[in-house]
């Protein structure tokens, strides 16, 4: 799960469209801050990154529109944080700036979620009902809860690494670690929900249904 993941149900078939729209933006900074960017100091190829970031996060709301018929609440999210950030930078030459925009994405969500369990509410169960169907009520809560402390574990170790890695390395972890921790995560939590009712096994169709 990335940060520009709208932690949401989305068809089977739309999957791949939508992690590349969540994970395409992120791989063009990445690549034009490596090759893309005339030789000279790091800032300057920053500063070229941010701005392929911001034109790439544009096109991927348009295609997201377009192909899946609607942006999702944190692709918006993401973009006003992507653009405005990425203005900062820009106008002041400081690619912290655009180091900063995770962390507040990964505290948001924490916000929520630790939100919804001081009410009594598992606010992921409303995105997810469809992809974990059979999860109790009790499972929703710790899938909650995981989520929660995971969000805000990461917002943590992106302000540490900030301040205590060169850009170069904390790009190369965003892009290439973050999503893989995420994913392993995610992994980790499977165990939990079936002992409150997840099934892994797709259920059968009713006699009569074609394969989609």
């Amino acid at each position: 799960m990335t940060e520009a993941t709208a932690i949401e149900e989305i068809p089977k078939d739309h999957r791949g469209l939508s992690f590349a729209l969540d994970f395409g933006p992120l791989l063009i900074f990445f690549l034009v801050y490596k090759f893309g960017a005339p030789e000279g100091s790091p800032i300057t190829a920053a500063i070229y990154g941010t701005i392929a970031f911001m034109i790439a996060i544009v096109v991927a709301m348009i295609v997201s529109k377009w192909k899946l018929g609607k942006i999702s609440p944190m692709m918006w999210m993401s973009a006003v944080l992507i653009l405005g950030f990425g203005a900062l930078t820009i106008y002041f030459n400081d690619p912290r700036f655009i180091q900063h925009k995770p962390t507040i994405i990964y505290a948001g969500f924490a916000v929520i979620l630790f939100g919804g369990l001081i009410m009594g509410k598992a606010m992921l169960k409303s995105l997810l009902q469809a992809a974990f169907e059979g999860l109790n009520d009790t499972g929703w809560l710790k899938l909650s809860r995981n989520w929660g402390i995971f969000f805000a574990a990461m917002a943590a170790l992106n302000e540490l690494m900030v301040a205590t890695l060169s850009f170069d390395w904390w790009l190369t972890i965003k892009v290439w670690g973050v999503p893989a921790v995420s994913f392993l995560f995610a992994m980790a939590n499977i165990p939990m929900l079936m002992k409150h009712g997840f099934s892994v096994e797709e259920k059968p169709r009713p006699e009569g249904q074609d394969a989609a």
